[in-house]
């Protein structure tokens, strides 16, 4: 028995599917979801969102956000979220490094922690990235 999930941003949906778990990072950890979960509403932190359909772990880059949990759907709204096969590798590392370089040359408290959570973000698009190319060389 599935649970339907739905991803969405401002921009788009993201995914509306029935899937058979889903991993997620939040506030308070790693969260595992399956069907016919408690209700739960929680802050999603960046990171590595997965989700397991009949046994094929996707994953996705989520920058944060908001996620509702009901026993049969799940809704995540999400500042961003990237499927690993969209992620341009080698734009997320230039990114990284200028996160990296800013967070360096921070002035102030607000600086630095603008600095931090972009180089967050561009770490697990880094990652979520290489695990993709990983996937597809076993394949």
């Amino acid at each position: 028995m599935p649970i339907h999930l739905e991803i969405v941003t401002a921009e788009r949906v993201i995914l509306s599917d029935d899937v058979d778990m889903i991993s997620v990072p939040t506030k308070d950890g790693r969260v595992g979801i399956l069907p016919r979960h408690a209700p739960l509403m929680t802050i999603l932190e960046p990171g590595e969102l997965d989700i397991i359909k009949n046994g094929e772990r996707t994953p996705f880059a989520v920058s944060g956000g908001f996620m509702e949990v009901l026993p049969h759907r799940v809704t995540i709204l999400a500042d961003t979220v990237e499927r690993a096969d969209e992620i341009d590798e080698a734009r997320a590392e230039q990114a990284r490094a200028e996160a990296e370089a800013r967070r360096r040359e921070a002035q102030s408290e607000r600086d630095m922690a603008l600095a931090e959570a972009k180089l967050r973000k561009e770490m697990v698009r880094l990652r979520v990235a290489q695990l993709h190319k990983i996937k597809r060389r076993q394949s």
